[in-house]
């Protein structure tokens, strides 16, 4: 075939040359405007050319831009007309992830604008629950569980391994390992271990007296952590992306390997993952090798 630009690119092109402005042509597609500028600036690199001129308060397209802007515009226009006249009006199809409630606040969000812009056409819904038992299976395009990957009647894909670190409010004194562990020490439901294991990582006994509170998701742990409550381990990934989301929040101490890990979920039996459940896996391993590498 002969030279084709991405497509994404194009679509991003037609629309900020349509209305001269990238912020609008990010609300339009649905993107953000960092999003459709980079697609702007691939654009341009593929192509070897500026398509706009860009000054202060104001965008133009350049002569070439002109140009390829009315080509585009009829492709992308003839294309949507045969594609509705064969196959009649789109339907949509909407990806639905489900995870434990602390795994979506802290991780699934957080890397979602990364991959609606790179399929801006795939709306997302993501759901949660605070226990993996607790959910029926119902309409999940993709499940990712927090476990050691031996749930019955389930074929569980390994994603990633995990660590974990003690967390304290941002504005108090970085504390040492021992004044943290004469608390006040927050338990998380389900995962009561955690100090204990980072105390005998340090060499230190465990204090179950220090604990002051229990909750049942990371979400209400780090609530109290951020009121001056108390000290809580929480995963590494989600302590990084609280703080990167400008939680008040900074990690206290080193991490320690976690026994628990992500895993991808199918019933045993199950026909293989629909196109979209497959995209997406296959973005999120990419992902992942991305965090992983040196």
């Amino acid at each position: 075939m002969d030279r084709l630009p991405n497509p994404v690119w194009l679509r991003s092109f037609e629309a900020a040359a349509r209305h001269l402005n990238f912020t609008e042509a990010a609300r339009e597609l649905g993107l953000t405007q960092t999003a459709v500028s980079l697609h702007i600036r691939s654009l341009e690199a593929e192509l070897g050319e500026k398509l706009f001129s860009r000054a202060a308060r104001r965008l133009d397209l350049t002569e070439l831009g002109q140009s390829y802007a009315l080509t585009v515009r009829r492709a992308l226009s003839d294309i949507a007309l045969s594609t509705n006249s064969l196959f009649g009006p789109a339907t949509r199809q909407t990806l639905t992830l489900r995870a434990p409630i602390s795994t979506a606040t802290y991780w699934l969000a957080a890397e979602l604008p990364e991959f609606s812009a790179l399929y801006p056409e795939v709306p997302v819904r993501l759901v949660s629950n605070i226990w993996a038992d607790s959910a029926a299976p119902g309409d999940v395009d993709v499940e990712i569980r927090l476990g050691y990957g031996d749930w019955p009647g389930l074929r569980a894909e390994k994603l990633c391994d995990e660590t974990i670190v003690p967390v304290c409010p941002a504005n108090a004194p970085l504390p040492a390992l021992e004044k943290m562990r004469q608390g006040p020490l927050i338990h998380i439901l389900g995962y009561e271990d955690n100090w204990a294991r980072y105390f005998e990582a340090h060499d230190l006994p465990p204090n179950e007296a220090a604990v002051r509170h229990s909750v049942d998701t990371t979400v209400a742990a780090l609530q109290l952590v951020m009121a001056g409550a108390g000290y809580a381990t929480i995963l590494t990934r989600f302590a990084r992306n609280a703080i990167a989301q400008g939680a008040p929040l900074q990690v206290a101490g080193p991490p320690i390997p976690f026994a628990q890990s992500h895993y991808l979920i199918n019933p045993d039996g199950a026909a293989a993952p629909s196109p979209l459940a497959q995209l997406y896996s296959a973005w999120l391993r990419e992902r992942l090798a991305r965090d992983a590498a040196p």
